[in-house]
């Protein structure tokens, strides 16, 4: 506790409602047990069918109005009546409770999803494949439908057992996380506080600190002569929270020496795998990456940033696609941190550095706008960080003689809570069922939920040191996991809900 406390003072906070180790409520080990032995493959079944419905926000429709979310929505509610809680639809938002008491304890999910490119995946993303031993291959596997089974089964278990709590479990199934936090931000200006609150949609040990969600969009819009060296058709990325896996373009009036050139060069980036196909009209460049959460670059292998990279020293003609390749090379590189791109970098004692990643290419016509994702912890204030966005933009079309479209820029709010008091009993209940005592509060990249709620930490459920693979073309969780979920977050629910 005194290494994350020392941590937390250098950033000039002071997490002073984090009590002492306390110890576990006698009922806490022997109803996790029962949970893990009579739920386990329960649960394994009610995530295969969550993942059966492609719970992807489609910007044509509302979620309430989605025929797939409908069908979410009514397995949970069939779920519910079967398990024996009181169930609410309420459009976006979803609450299952046990109990009627007037405090509460929530723990907040999402039901809705990433989309999947299937031809990535050994069978439909929506069905679970179990093919890899001890693995649950699908989307939504990891974030976030596992959370809402074991949670079900955490409440089920306590039920079936009779423990008696002080509080209120409301387990809140949100259907826009990924896509608009807008409906949840009005929700919550009616819904009542918890007394605790508690995402299941992150990772241990026990989550205080997250980073903010920000964008910077610029937009090529250019043509050229096409008489000399260009390229065209540049494509990478499937949506803005992932680190692409793919990209490529196509090169246009190379000689052969260039294209030699840039084969020797390919080999030498070690970590992708480059093709070159002769076309009619020019050579194919693709290049294979690795997916992975835009909130952990380092877990992935980014596509669109290596395919820049094979022409750092090739001169292009100045159209949008080449524009947009340069505009990669000279602004970020391989670098993940943002140290090329003017001033932004920084980084923070406890959240750690700020991330920048490349992460989809849009074309509508000529016009191609790039998104970079940027994952901004607390330490410079948003009006400077933008500030200096701005003007290595500027310099950077002055210097290259380029004109941006337009720019869109989103910076986001991180978070580093400064009073949690349940805080430490959930880091007790991780050590207590690892066995890990250097277990400590830690700060993710990623965003959550619980910036909407006055206290809210993460809790689970992917575990330290371990590639987090959700948003990534072969998301997974294992068996083993969710077992060990399944007992911690029954813990989790006893613990809180009587204190």
């Amino acid at each position: 506790m005194e290494s994350v406390l020392n941590k937390l003072a250098l950033a000039s906070i002071a997490l002073c409602a984090f009590s002492a180790h306390a110890q576990l409520n006698k009922h806490s080990e022997s109803v996790a047990d029962y949970a893990v032995n009579n739920y386990q493959n329960a649960q394994v079944h009610t995530l295969t069918n969550l993942v059966s419905f492609p719970t992807v926000n489609k910007s044509e429709i509302s979620a309430p109005q989605n025929p797939d979310f409908i069908g979410f929505k009514a397995l949970l509610k069939m779920k519910a009546a079967e398990l024996g809680f009181d169930y609410q639809d309420l459009g976006y938002t979803v609450l299952i409770g046990m109990g009627e008491q007037k405090e509460k304890v929530t723990i907040v999910t999402h039901g809705d999803v990433q989309p999947a490119n299937p031809s990535k995946w050994k069978q439909s993303p929506f069905i679970i494949d179990t093919s890899e031993p001890g693995k649950l291959v699908g989307r939504g596997t990891e974030d976030d439908k596992g959370a809402i089974a074991t949670a079900l089964y955490a409440m089920k278990a306590i039920k079936d057992k009779g423990i008696t709590l002080d509080n209120r479990i409301e387990l809140m199934v949100y259907l826009a996380e990924e896509s608009d936090w807008g409906p949840l931000t009005e929700f919550m200006k009616t819904y009542e506080q918890p007394k605790y609150a508690v995402t299941i949609d992150a990772s241990y040990p026990v989550v205080v600190a997250e980073k903010g969600w920000s964008l910077i969009a610029p937009t090529f819009d250019a043509t050229s002569p096409q008489t000399d060296v260009y390229v065209s058709n540049v494509t990478g990325g499937a949506f803005a929270s992932q680190i692409p896996e793919d990209a490529s373009l196509t090169l246009h009036n190379a000689s052969a020496e260039l294209v030699t050139r840039l084969k020797q060069t390919a080999k030498a980036l070690k970590r992708v795998e480059f093709t070159f196909d002769d076309q009619i009209d020019g050579t194919l460049i693709s290049v294979k990456g690795m997916s992975a959460h835009s909130s952990e670059p380092e877990s992935g292998v980014n596509a669109i940033a290596y395919l820049a990279e094979l022409f750092k020293a090739v001169e292009l003609e100045n159209n949008s696609d080449g524009q947009l390749i340069k505009f990669v090379n000279q602004l970020i590189g391989l670098d993940i941190y943002g140290k090329q791109f003017g001033e932004i970098a920084y980084e923070h004692d406890f959240m750690g550095p700020m991330t920048v990643a490349p992460t989809v290419i849009e074309r509508d016509g000529n016009n191609l706008t790039l998104a970079v994702n940027a994952r901004r912890p607390m330490g410079k204030e948003a009006d400077l960080l933008e500030q200096q966005i701005n003007s290595a933009l500027t310099q950077w079309q002055a210097d290259n003689k380029v004109t941006l479209a337009n720019v869109k820029t989103t910076i986001g709010t991180p978070m580093l809570l400064d009073g949690a008091p349940h805080a430490q009993k959930l880091l007790d209940i991780f050590k207590h069922f690892t066995g890990d005592q250097d277990a400590d509060f830690v700060s993710i990249g990623g965003g959550t939920n619980a910036k909407l709620f006055d206290n809210a930490v993460s809790f689970g459920p992917s575990m330290p040191g371990k590639r987090y693979t959700g948003h990534s073309e072969h998301e997974f969780i294992t068996l083993e996991q969710l077992a060990l979920n399944l007992r911690m977050y029954t813990a989790m629910m006893i613990e809180l809900g009587n204190m």
